[in-house]
């Protein structure tokens, strides 16, 4: 029985002793089977454990996350991928269950924020799983349990130093919840109201009709709201985030932010990405960081001449603003998740530019009004939950 786990620091090096225990003394719901988790490390793993096994209690999947910073950079259910996301996820030369498909869709949502992240599983981890996770640059994951060969293909990455920890399933935290901040204890009923498809009952748009897929993808986008920092606002498809906006001040920026990475992600899909002659000995976060070079504002940072020897056999075409703009309006049927109300309609502007076609928000704002006919202008719809999800 653990009752204590020593961390090698706080927050930060300066933060020191640090370490996780049960305040009546019982004992801890999580062992750590390899490396030293710090406290960054179990901030991640306890918010990322709880997004994941609410999804698989949700909708009935394998769930998996990607965290980082306390922030969900993806998450994402079991479902079988396409060879185009399979290619676009780097794992098209691995065998995929259900579970790795999860994570591997969860790390793809944004694979430049998912470098050196803490992964949450909801179910034991497999092999296949584990040796999608042995090549990636991760700092840990959890599980509730894990097959003796994950088991050991895990306890082999960065030379038996990385973090490996078990959760008990059947943990079921306290009601009430305290934290400290300089030196005065809050406390509060912790945030356990159940997030369903009874959230979705009142529709103030014209159009009304949630379709099964859609109705998945709000479950999704709001159980990952939950455990986001706030401001925050998620944009979800086919059974995963695309776009994460956190910790933002205002509502508009997160949902830019949260766009803006759902463009990418969609934007990484085009052949001519797809196609991009990378040299062989070019690693995965290497292309990674080319790719968001070569789609953000300036490609010519990899692109120009001499430059481009660096990561190509061969000078790529450029993906030009008119290709962007084409591509990018072939995307629809987006979901959108916000952890509070929209106070203004540009925030619905931005999400159609960005494929959303389903919006479930609480409600509440005093220009509902102009938000509602914001929607209706572009066809959405959009549930009012009546539920805000804050998470600090």
């Amino acid at each position: 029985m653990t009752t204590s786990i020593e961390l090698k620091y706080g927050l930060n090096p300066n933060q020191v002793p640090a370490k996780i225990f049960m305040k009546d003394g019982g004992a801890l719901p999580v062992t750590v089977l390899s490396g030293r988790p710090g406290y960054i490390n179990f901030l991640d793993a306890l918010n990322g454990w709880q997004l994941v096994s609410e999804l698989k209690a949700a909708t009935g999947l394998p769930a998996a996350a990607s965290f980082k910073h306390v922030s969900p950079a993806g998450a994402a259910l079991g479902l079988p991928l396409s060879d185009t996301l399979k290619q676009a996820y780097f794992v098209d030369d691995l065998p995929l269950s259900p579970l790795a498909c999860a994570y591997a869709a969860a790390r793809g949502a944004d694979r430049m924020s998912s470098y050196g992240d803490w992964i949450a599983l909801s179910d034991p981890c497999d092999k296949e799983t584990a040796t999608l996770i042995a090549r990636e640059v991760s700092d840990g994951v959890i599980a509730p349990g894990y097959d003796a060969d994950a088991l050991a293909i895990l306890r082999a990455k960065r030379k038996g130093g990385y973090n490996v920890a078990a959760i008990d399933p059947a943990y079921v935290p306290a009601a009430q919840e305290q934290k400290d901040c300089f030196g005065i204890t809050f406390e509060q009923g912790r945030n356990a109201l159940p997030i369903t498809e009874a959230l979705f009952a009142n529709i103030p748009t014209r159009e009304k009709f949630l379709p099964p897929e859609a109705k998945r993808d709000l479950l999704l986008a709001l159980i990952a709201l939950k455990y986001t920092q706030s401001n925050s606002v998620c944009y979800a498809k086919d059974g995963q985030l695309i776009g994460v906006g956190a910790g933002q001040q205002s509502r508009i920026h997160c949902t830019r932010l949260a766009g803006n990475k759902a463009d990418i992600w969609y934007l990484r899909r085009h052949e001519k990405v797809l196609g991009l002659p990378f040299r062989p000995d070019i690693r995965r976060p290497d292309r990674d960081n080319v790719i968001d070079q070569y789609l953000g504002e300036d490609p010519d940072d990899v692109l120009a001449d001499g430059a481009w020897q660096a990561w190509f056999t061969v000078r790529p075409e450029p993906l030009t603003p008119a290709e962007k703009h084409a591509w990018l309006a072939t995307q629809h049927g987006v979901c959108l998740g916000s952890d509070a109300f929209f106070p203004f309609g540009d925030n619905i502007e931005r999400a159609h530019r960005s494929g959303v076609s389903y919006i479930a928000q609480p409600g509440g704002s005093i220009r509902d009004d102009h938000v509602i006919a914001a929607c209706d202008k572009y066809g959405m719809v959009m549930a009012f939950t009546g539920m805000r999800l804050f998470h600090h």
